[in-house]
């Protein structure tokens, strides 16, 4: 009786040490942290972004990922998808979101300010009080402001001369269209320095290609890529972002130089002063991390970097363009 009852005693005692030991497990389990995407995974900013969120919040979240496809969807499906990151939202129920780019945040910023979950934004274009009625307490992050002014002084450091035409493109986007209005007012034509630089808005990949071919004899310098990412071929069908990359770097009679990293490198542009997706996830971090670990949803917003002057040796080559030693000295270089 003594040995049946000195086994009884292991098996509880047995019982409770893993009732114990499961208990230790789930108060060492990690909180959810969603991250709904504007875009989607193989676009370079959000890989540059996802890099920086997965190693600096590595042992302090676990990461869900939701893309809304919003740079190859038309405008038309945007709801549906937003609807859709919700449906996930509330199935996972995450300590935190993280809301990457003007889409997001757009679109689904005002159902999250009405709820108690703290939310960091990233890659904001316009300025985020526009997407609420007022700002709410929950909601905070990182504006993204491509330094387009500094880019085009520079620019005429880069050359050795002065620029009298230069010519910026982008594609028709919502992105596209709030970077016009935010740092040109939505006028198209501007004085910067003593640089004439006119902005286009282009929706279509024949458009795109024919204002390259223009260009030169249009009086243009130098072409600025910004997006390219929402044009359509002749079907409305979306146009892959690399090849429209590919396709200007063959083709420009002009040098080529841009506003975002992902555009810099071997068969692209020769870079210039550039936003990098990565810091902006860095920064959205950083604050993520803080908020998980007791800290409070900051007031204000932070902005990002000033900007990382970033050249391509061989698109430079391509050109027979030679970095100034003081342009050189500051500057990251890639292949």
């Amino acid at each position: 009786m003594k040995i049946f009852a000195a086994i009884i005693v292991l098996r509880r005692l047995g019982v409770l040490l893993l009732g114990m030991g499961w208990a230790a497990i789930a108060q060492c389990a990690l909180p959810t942290v969603l991250v709904i995407e504007s875009y989607h995974p193989e676009y370079a900013w959000d890989q540059q972004y996802s890099r920086a969120l997965r190693e600096q919040l590595a042992g302090v979240a676990e990461l869900e990922f939701f893309a809304m496809d919003t740079k190859r969807l038309p405008t038309s499906e945007f709801a549906r998808r937003a609807d859709a990151a919700w449906v996930r939202y509330q199935a996972l129920q995450p300590a935190l979101v993280i809301l990457a780019d003007d889409n997001a945040l757009r679109l689904l910023g005002r159902r999250f300010a009405a709820t108690a979950v703290p939310v960091v934004y990233l890659g904001i274009n316009q300025n985020p009080r526009l997407y609420f009625d007022q700002p709410p307490a929950n909601i905070s992050g990182v504006l993204e402001r491509p330094f387009m002014r500094r880019s085009i002084a520079y620019l005429n450091l880069v050359m050795q001369r002065r620029l009298a035409k230069v010519l910026v493109l982008f594609d028709d986007s919502p992105t596209a269209q709030t970077v016009l209005q935010e740092t040109f007012g939505g006028t198209t034509t501007q004085m910067i320095g003593s640089t004439v630089t006119q902005i286009r808005l282009i929706g279509s990949e024949a458009q795109w290609q024919q204002a390259i071919d223009a260009a030169p004899a249009q009086g243009f310098d130098l072409i600025v890529v910004g997006l390219y990412h929402t044009l359509r071929d002749a079907d409305g069908a979306h146009v892959p972002e690399q090849r429209v990359l590919a396709w200007s770097a063959a083709h420009s009679r002009l040098p080529l130089f841009c506003f975002w990293a992902f555009s810099v490198g071997p068969g692209m542009t020769a870079g210039g002063l550039v936003l990098d997706g990565y810091e902006q996830g860095s920064a959205a971090a950083t604050m993520a991390r803080d908020i998980l670990q007791g800290g409070k949803v900051p007031r204000l917003p932070l902005s990002g970097s000033g900007g990382v002057l970033t050249f391509s040796r061989s698109q430079l080559q391509h050109w027979g363009i030679v970095l100034p030693d003081r342009i050189a000295e500051q500057a990251q270089l890639l292949p």
